[in-house]
């Protein structure tokens, strides 16, 4: 197998050198012929090059979910696969296709190169494979980001300090929520997204069963106010969650949200932009081929 791999460095928890991922490939047996590294959006233009390029089996995104959602976006409708390198924190993406997290066990998944084909949703023409939401999480984000770049802190230190900020003033939204001929109307801290269904239980807690179910998953808590969500945010440590009592839930096909915002921040994979509602969420169904683990890892 020919594999081109793309990364960003300034992304994940480990070190992405170049030799630090072409070994354990070459090791596996995977011919690489590159290595590139680049930033942001440019990831999915390169993936989309790297695609078109003769002999080429897969491409390998290197990093955490927002990298390989980014690399992801450019394989959508071709029949080139991705292959996924976790080299992220969380590494959600690689989690529920059974991906290994050590590197060499993720470069022999690619050698063995199993296929399977999953879903992607999409915001306004942007493409995301885990999640997408609006409300506290993006505010998080920002505000973690912006400590780690002014300020130098670690990346747990800035999101903790970012959380006592975020919940001292409590955001929340108001949104209208479209689907089909129905409307709900809502005063929320958060709207949560997923491609395909979250697993909200007392033992399980954002893992999905399958990727290839063709629909999205609508959250939001049913939970309003300070207190509440800080009851809420403590039943998620310690694993108790309960879908039917903290969370209203719709899965669907395709679903409109309306603010009377100028703009959202809405979270994608991770990674924070903006944009100018009404928001517009769709479900590709088998619209990308990912290089699995195992047949117990297939969607």
């Amino acid at each position: 197998m020919r594999v081109i791999v793309l990364t960003n460095p300034a992304a994940g928890a480990k070190a992405d050198s170049i030799r630090e991922l072409r070994e354990p490939l070459e090791h596996a047996g995977v011919d690489v012929a590159d290595v590139r590294t680049m930033h942001g959006e440019e990831l999915t233009e390169a993936a989309k090059q790297a695609a078109s390029e003769p002999g080429i089996d897969a491409v390998v995104a290197a990093g955490g979910d927002g990298t390989i959602s980014a690399v992801a976006a450019g394989l959508v409708g071709t029949n080139v696969p991705l292959g996924v390198l976790p080299t992220g924190t969380l590494n959600h993406f690689a989690r529920d296709l059974s991906i290994p997290p050590a590197l060499s066990a993720a470069a022999k998944t690619i050698a063995a190169g199993t296929i399977a084909q999953v879903d992607v949703a999409q915001v306004n023409g942007r493409t995301f494979i885990n999640n997408s939401s609006i409300g506290l999480y993006p505010r998080l984000v920002e505000k973690r980001d912006s400590q780690r770049q002014r300020l130098g802190r670690g990346k747990w230190m800035a999101m903790l300090l970012s959380c006592i900020s975020v919940f001292r003033r409590f955001p929340s939204i108001r949104v209208r929520i479209g689907v089909g001929d129905q409307t709900l109307l809502r005063t929320t801290p958060f709207v949560f997204v997923g491609n395909n269904v979250y697993e909200m239980t007392l033992t399980t807690l954002g893992t999905r069963k399958s990727l290839s179910s063709d629909q999205l998953c609508v959250y939001l808590t049913q939970r309003t106010g300070r207190f509440a969500l800080f009851r809420l945010a403590l039943r998620a440590i310690l694993g108790r969650l309960e879908q039917a009592r903290d969370f209203d839930a719709l899965c669907v096909q395709e679903v409109w949200i309306e603010s009377p915002r100028k703009f959202l921040r809405v979270a994608l994979d991770g990674e924070v932009v903006r944009l100018t509602p009404p928001l517009h969420y769709t479900i590709v169904g088998n619209a990308l081929r990912v290089i699995v683990g195992s047949t117990e890892g297939r969607p």
